[in-house]
C-alpha cells in the first residue's frame, strides 16, 4: 500500500484483502468478525451509502445484524468534524435510524 499523508494521520489499513481508512476501523472490523463467529452477529455491511439532498451521498461505515433482530449503524471516526456532524444529522433526520459513532 502507498504512503501518504491523510490530514486527520488515519493510517490506511489492509485486512483480508479489505482496504480501511483507519487503523481504528480496521480493527473494528476484527471485532465484527468474532462476534459472527461466535454467533452473536448474523452478518454485516460495508461502507452502506445514504442518498442525502444536493447529490451528497454518506457513507455508513458498518450497518450490524445481530441475531437478536436488532440492528446497528456504526460510523468509525478518529474524532468528528463539523461536516460529519452534520451529514450523520441529515442521515438521521430523513431516514429512521441512529448512528452511534465509535
Amino acid at each position: 500500500m502507498k504512503n501518504f499523508y491523510h490530514k486527520y494521520k488515519a493510517q490506511p489499513q489492509k485486512v483480508d484483502g479489505i482496504r480501511f481508512d483507519s487503523k481504528k476501523e480496521s480493527q473494528y472490523y476484527g471485532q465484527l468478525k468474532l462476534l459472527k463467529k461466535a454467533g452473536e452477529l448474523d452478518f454485516f455491511l460495508r461502507q452502506v451509502p445514504f442518498e442525502l439532498p444536493g447529490g451528497i451521498k454518506y457513507r455508513l461505515d458498518f450497518m450490524e445484524f445481530y441475531k437478536d433482530g436488532t440492528i446497528k449503524y456504526v460510523d468509525i471516526k478518529g474524532f468528528m468534524t463539523p461536516v460529519s456532524k452534520m451529514k450523520i444529522k441529515q442521515v438521521e433526520d430523513l431516514y429512521p435510524i441512529k448512528i452511534e459513532v465509535k
